[in-house]
């Protein structure tokens, strides 16, 4: 079970802390308990419940009727009134307490409802991500469960690789980009999302996966000959050797342009080769590719 302060919910819900803090006293709304140091910490139970009733309070619900509600009866009530495509804070808020409730099949329904609204790739951009940064939160502060983060990316692989199978057959002629995940690296759902971002806008890709050694590409670039090299680095490679990293791969693909995205990939008075660009956000990689120079070329 998470422990957070008022601090952690203020940031995780939105919700200021003295309005956390009247919402416990006049509507019994949370329960925390007190440390030995009489300080206050709040449960997942606590958190998932914030989350639930500030999405019903978004949605012009008022407090005192939200209060009287049992947890199950908010649950079904998120659920059934969730029906604003662009109030992107509430399924956020919605998605997140699923999560920690290991409820499954609400997180798969909020999920697919959002992308029928929006739209799988807008889906991805405004809710998905900002529910990842959230739970990056969560883990800075140690209050997120592995298991809870485990499913959570699992289901959100599952929809990623169903959208790239549904996009229609590349021409032979569209540019070729190679994607993968350096040796002991397994956050692949970046990786996964710029492959379908490639695909949807007729790129051909040829997407190699986690934890590939940089030997493994050795004859990659001879028989694909791509024109981009993308790699995700959350965790790896060491801080110290993406440098060396960087120019390794480029030895490797020495015609094509190296994408590098991800924490390790921006650090402060990192040097990259030349024909490396390591763009911030996913609105930065998109961005990228639809410049002239890495439009799809015409059949």
């Amino acid at each position: 079970m998470g422990q957070f302060s008022i601090s952690d919910l203020e940031q995780l819900s939105g919700i200021k802390a003295h309005t956390i803090r009247m919402w416990e006293q006049r509507y019994n709304l949370l329960r925390p308990v007190r440390t030995a140091t009489n300080i206050r910490t709040y449960s997942d139970n606590d958190l998932r419940r914030l989350l639930n009733v500030t999405t019903l309070c978004g949605q012009g619900q008022r407090i005192s009727q939200v209060a009287r509600l049992t947890d199950a009866e908010i649950s079904q009530a998120v659920l059934a009134n969730s029906d604003n495509a662009h109030d992107y804070h509430s399924q956020v808020n919605a998605l997140l307490a699923a999560m920690l409730g290991f409820d499954e099949r609400q997180l798969n329904k909020l999920f697919n409802d959002a992308a029928r609204r929006l739209g799988f790739e807008q889906m991805m951009l405004s809710i998905a991500y900002p529910l990842l940064q959230r739970i990056g939160l969560m883990w800075l502060a140690g209050t997120v469960d592995m298991a809870q983060e485990h499913m959570l990316a699992h289901l959100l692989r599952q929809k990623i690789l169903a959208a790239t199978d549904s996009l229609p057959g590349i021409p032979a002629t569209a540019r070729r980009w190679v994607l993968f995940l350096p040796a002991n690296e397994l956050h692949e759902l970046a990786l996964l999302f710029m492959n379908y971002l490639l695909r949807a806008r007729g790129h051909h890709t040829l997407y190699l996966g986690q934890n590939l050694p940089t030997e493994g590409l050795s004859e990659v670039g001879q028989v694909y000959q791509p024109d981009a090299v993308v790699a995700v680095l959350i965790s790896q490679p060491e801080r110290s050797r993406v440098a060396e990293f960087a120019h390794d791969v480029q030895a490797l693909f020495p015609g094509a342009q190296l994408v590098l995205y991800g924490p390790l990939a921006r650090q402060e008075g990192l040097v990259l080769p030349e024909n490396c660009v390591a763009p911030v956000l996913m609105t930065d990689f998109l961005a990228l590719i639809t410049e002239n120079n890495f439009a799809p070329v015409a059949s």
